[in-house]
């Protein structure tokens, strides 16, 4: 074992025997040759089946995006809607990944918290560059705001959530928001935020080729989206949040991160930063925990931790 993988933290036991039925959905290691595969193998599961036995509608609609229409999808509970609206920026590095991947547990929020749901096809890098998924994300979340009476939401009770690649979205549409005097966020929900191109941490050198999401499959994504200047002194805050010198003035953060991933630093770090320039913040350290384990290991006692965490966090935060 090299200097970098003595000191990778341990994955839990429980979910590294989750690890070893991963690798034909989503390798280790995705490089540029691999990412058809990734948008085959990573495709949403079939709408029935995400929605069987849920109380919630499903309607497919096209909303403006950046010089161009988007499809996505509005989810209401059938029944006790609460007046939150959700925008959630699904996962997948970037380059693939459609509006219900890693939706599952979104979905339970319509029901558990009569939340209305939006979720948006944006488009995808190395196709769509930087700045093309970012505005797609925050026309999408600018859409929302403008419907929010017809679709009974109340605009102080909207929030952006986003996992993954997702939650690095999710992050620039909240700084956007705050600095193009934009829709005023209840809070933003980062799961294992995609915040930084830069690839300094220890953590995102200490896994190479095992867990999901390694070191390469990070550089594979960035340079999808920022091309030659990912790294370099030039990228913008919305494509690289990490990047923003002034946190302040955005809203209540909930961020939570695997000890045993890659973006274990960056997300501490952001953490850190939002709570320096006084922004509220709850900060989970899931112990063993490897990328997205929520999503391919729900079963898991850290994943069902995980998951009534920010179930928790999301009633406090959406409540009156």
């Amino acid at each position: 074992m090299n200097a970098e993988g003595s000191r990778r933290n341990a994955f839990d036991p429980e979910l590294r025997a989750a690890l070893a039925v991963l690798g034909g959905v989503f390798p280790p290691t995705v490089t540029p040759d691999l990412i058809e595969h990734m948008r085959r193998s990573y495709a949403s599961p079939p709408r029935e089946e995400l929605i069987a036995g849920r109380p919630i509608d499903v309607v497919d609609i096209e909303l403006p995006g950046w010089g161009t229409t988007l499809e996505a999808s509005i989810v209401t509970p059938r029944e006790g809607r609460s007046g939150a609206g959700i925008v959630l920026l699904h996962s997948g590095g970037l380059m693939f990944g459609d509006r219900f991947s890693g939706a599952d547990h979104a979905l339970g929020w319509v029901v558990e918290l009569g939340a209305v749901l939006l979720t948006v096809d944006y488009r995808l890098a190395p196709e769509h560059p930087h700045p093309i998924p970012f505005e797609d994300c925050y026309a999408a979340l600018e859409w929302f705001a403008s419907q929010a009476s017809s679709l009974a939401v109340r605009s102080d009770r909207i929030l952006v959530a986003g996992a993954s690649a997702g939650g690095g979205l999710a992050a620039g549409v909240a700084l956007a928001a705050r600095d193009r005097n934009g829709p005023v966020l209840r809070g933003q929900l980062l799961d294992y935020p995609m915040l930084d191109d830069r690839g300094l941490t220890p953590s995102t050198h200490a896994f190479d080729g095992v867990g999901v999401w390694d070191r390469i499959s990070n550089e594979t994504g960035w340079r999808a989206l920022l091309g030659d200047a990912v790294g370099g002194p030039g990228v913008p805050t919305y494509a690289a949040p990490a990047r923003a010198g002034d946190l302040s003035g955005l809203p209540s953060t909930f961020i939570d991160v695997g000890a045993a991933e890659i973006f274990r630093d960056e997300a501490v770090d952001y953490a850190r930063r939002l709570w320096e320039a006084g922004v509220d913040v709850e900060l989970h350290v899931w112990p063993g925990a490897f990328h997205a384990c929520d999503i391919f290991a729900s079963h898991t006692s850290i994943s069902r931790a995980m998951i009534r965490a920010r179930s928790d966090w999301l009633r406090r935060t959406l409540a009156d």
